[in-house]
């Protein structure tokens, strides 16, 4: 089956097309050979990430009500605005993916074809655009598909029961917790079954998952930064730190570390072309992070409190240049060209407070760039607070207090940049990195080279594995010529391993997207195109065998984006 986002044709084969030609790019990808499943620490770190998020916003609300009390309006104000406005923004957004989710506006066409290719039907071309007739005989022919309005009067009423949940839910601004629990749910729910429920429970899992970090990071960015600025800002501007204010300050900056670490994890394990984040490293990732952010919301906070205007002036300036610079790189993210541009804006207001990989390819220029400027743009803050502060925080213990919090700045940035050296250099899920270029040598199993199920093309593989496990027990087989045990011995470094012809699994059903694959550290078109998804877990949840997906290939060797995965 092939698939085309925005009204494209959809069709559906049982065919596997040409192989593309071999890529030449030096840095191949390499590709994870076993399934993942649902474990007890994705479950831990679900309910650690509620967790952060009520404390978040409850602190947040906790400090505004705090504030009313001591009639600080303004304070009360702008830390209202900070919570309402991103939630508001968040909502609306989850809502619009419910509702297309929800609904039952699919082409009959669309999960015809998904109902034939499940069953193996000889049919070979369907579109989004045919309808009526077309779609609706093949519905009927397979005597799967049920049509919108035949359920009967329970089904109704149990959708507009949906619809009145989901539409309290998300007024009263809960629609992370529940995608929170719905994804744990899914999660348990795969690690209780067997094939093929197991598969489809994980799936739907992990494009929950996928939801729910692109929200988060929305909001935290949107929220979290901006309060995390604001009550650092109160705090030196009053040159007193309440409890609650801390306590607020401490949980937005958490919030935003946790954040960006979670969607890192998320998105490479939601690719099969990427080995997926270990815990420690998402730790690790978190401790970078949190500290290079503290030391420059903190450099902001203390520009703010002498320079507001400025302040205002300088986070534009760099969000714009930021912007402009994210442009030019030519990011391939979004379905379109506007929502590309938003998003485009939006990380902007990510490169204000931290480094976020958006395009592939060395990044060690591109890193070193950004932090560069940061470095500058954090030190020149600083210097500015410290000579230009007012003649009442000069008396007294008032230097001191200065000389604190500049040597707060450094040993802050300086902290997060040790974690960061350390998980480029130590916990790369693709291994050790040399110079940041990402030139690396992953250990591979030998028997997963050699696996006749396995369809990872020979040109995948960029280096002989560190190790090699000895043979035992029945895994022995002694061919001619050969007596007693066999040693393998590691080839010299440079040499490269014989890898044996591997062909891609040509059996079951294949669900062909005319579109090519997205470069990370985008996400797949499946994920964010809801109606691909859509389409494919219906023919997912159909199929007898585990269907295969496969982007288009493009004619440039340097291009080639069609991969096969096992959904």
């Amino acid at each position: 089956m092939a698939a085309k986002s925005d009204g494209a044709p959809v069709s559906l084969r049982n065919e596997i097309p040409p192989e593309c030609p071999s890529r030449s790019d030096s840095r191949r990808p390499q590709r994870r050979h076993t399934a993942q499943r649902y474990t007890l620490q994705d479950c831990c770190w679900t309910l650690c990430a509620l967790l952060v998020f009520f404390s978040d916003g409850a602190s947040d609300l906790w400090l505004a009500a705090d504030y009313y009390l001591r009639r600080e309006y303004w304070c009360f104000a702008l830390t209202l605005v900070f919570v309402i406005v991103p939630s508001v923004v968040v909502q609306v957004l989850s809502f619009r993916w419910f509702a297309y989710d929800f609904s039952e506006t699919v082409e009959s066409s669309t999960a015809a074809a998904a109902v034939v290719a499940a069953s193996g039907a000889e049919e070979s071309d369907f579109s989004t655009k045919d309808s009526g007739e077309r779609g609706a005989g093949h519905a009927a022919s397979a005597g799967l598909l049920s049509r919108p309005g035949t359920g009967g009067g329970a089904r109704g009423c149990c959708r507009a029961l949906m619809w009145f949940f989901q539409a309290i839910i998300h007024i009263f601004q809960l629609a992370q917790v529940w995608r929170y629990v719905h994804a744990l749910y899914l999660g348990v729910q795969s690690r209780w079954h067997g094939d093929p429920e197991r598969r489809h429970y994980y799936w739907r899992m992990m494009f929950e998952s996928a939801d729910i970090s692109m929200l988060r990071l929305l909001e935290s960015f949107l929220k979290s930064a901006p309060q995390l600025v604001l009550q650092l800002s109160i705090m030196i501007h009053t040159s007193q730190v309440l409890p609650l204010q801390g306590l607020s300050a401490s949980a937005s900056l958490i919030s935003l570390a946790w954040m960006i670490s979670s969607y890192q994890k998320v998105l490479r394990d939601s690719r099969d072309d990427k080995l997926p984040m270990t815990y420690k490293a998402v730790i690790v990732q978190i401790l970078w992070h949190l500290f290079t952010i503290g030391a420059r919301t903190l450099a902001f906070a203390l520009f703010a409190s002498v320079f507001q205007l400025y302040f205002g002036i300088f986070i534009v300036a760099h969000w714009c240049i930021m912007t402009f610079w994210i442009i030019q790189g030519e990011t391939d993210f979004c379905m379109s060209k506007w929502e590309e541009i938003i998003y485009n804006m939006m990380v902007g207001i990510m490169y204000v407070f931290c480094w976020f990989s958006v395009r592939e390819g060395r990044t060690r220029c591109r890193m070193l760039i950004y932090s560069l400027t940061v470095f500058i743009e954090n030190v020149a803050l600083t210097t500015a607070w410290y000579l230009y502060r007012t003649s009442a925080e000069r008396h007294g213990n008032s230097d001191f207090y200065a000389v604190i919090m500049v040597c707060v700045v450094a040993s802050s940035y300086a902290l997060g940049t040790f974690f960061m050296f350390v998980y480029y250099c130590l916990l790369h899920p693709d291994g050790s990195v040399s110079g940041w270029g990402y030139i690396v040598t992953k250990e591979v199993p030998v028997e997963s080279l050699a696996s006749p199920a396995s369809s990872l093309p020979p040109d995948l593989v960029s280096s002989p594995p560190r190790t090699l496990q000895r043979t035992k027990g029945s895994e022995r087989e002694q061919g001619p010529g050969i007596d007693g045990d066999v040693f393998q011995v590691r080839p010299p470094r440079g040499a490269k391993l014989p890898v044996p012809h591997l062909k891609p699994r040509t059996e079951g059903p294949v669900i062909r997207i005319d579109l090519p694959r997205k470069k990370y550290p985008a996400w797949d078109a499946h994920f964010i195109d809801r109606r691909l998804r859509k389409t494919i877990l219906v023919l997912e949840s159909a199929a007898p065998v585990t269907p295969r997906i496969q982007y288009r290939c493009l004619g440039t060797p340097k291009e080639v984006m069609e991969y096969e995965t096992t959904v």
